[in-house]
């Protein structure tokens, strides 16, 4: 996260900076829990040589496989939001794509799902191409939106503010 801590311009400021919402990182919590339960249960459980071995090993797999991948996942993306641009970090190898604030001409709100109960949402920035960037399960969806309405705003471009349920 460090490399997007860089702001070119002189005037620009870093608004905010955000991850995806965290709701996500439940069933990885939850796993990791369930397996420390079970390899406590297993071990000792069998008189064979190698079964602590191969609870463990089991066990060492499931917890790397689905708790440290998916968590390292969540920890890669994340949103930085400038007084210029909106810049969108994804995946393990570091992808980095970045939209001027003087493109987009409309910033919508969708929520889907679970992500109207925890007041999470997608933000689609329109930029007046094909496809809208999509900013994916933001927490605080309708705050961030305001925000960039008045980033906008402040730049003479007029947005409705709009929230699609």
């Amino acid at each position: 996260m460090r490399e997007n801590r860089r702001v070119h311009s002189g005037d620009e400021r870093v608004i905010a900076r955000m991850r995806p919402h965290g709701r996500v990182l439940v069933v990885p919590v939850l796993v990791l829990w369930a397996c420390i339960g079970l390899t406590m249960l297993l071990i000792d459980r069998v008189d064979w040589p190698l079964w602590n071995v191969a609870v463990l090993t089991v066990a060492g797999i499931v917890v790397g496989l689905l708790t440290i991948v998916p968590t390292l996942a969540w920890l890669s993306r994340g949103f930085t939001f400038t007084t210029e641009r909106v810049i969108i970090r994804t995946g393990f190898g570091g992808t980095r794509r970045e939209t001027m604030l003087s493109r987009v001409h409309d910033v919508t709100v969708r929520r889907r799902g679970l992500q109207a109960l925890f007041g999470a949402g997608d933000v689609l920035l329109s930029t007046g191409g094909d496809r809208a960037v999509v900013l994916s399960d933001v927490p605080s969806a309708s705050l961030v939106q305001r925000m960039l309405s008045e980033q906008l705003g402040a730049r003479g471009i007029a947005t409705p503010e709009r929230v699609d349920a």
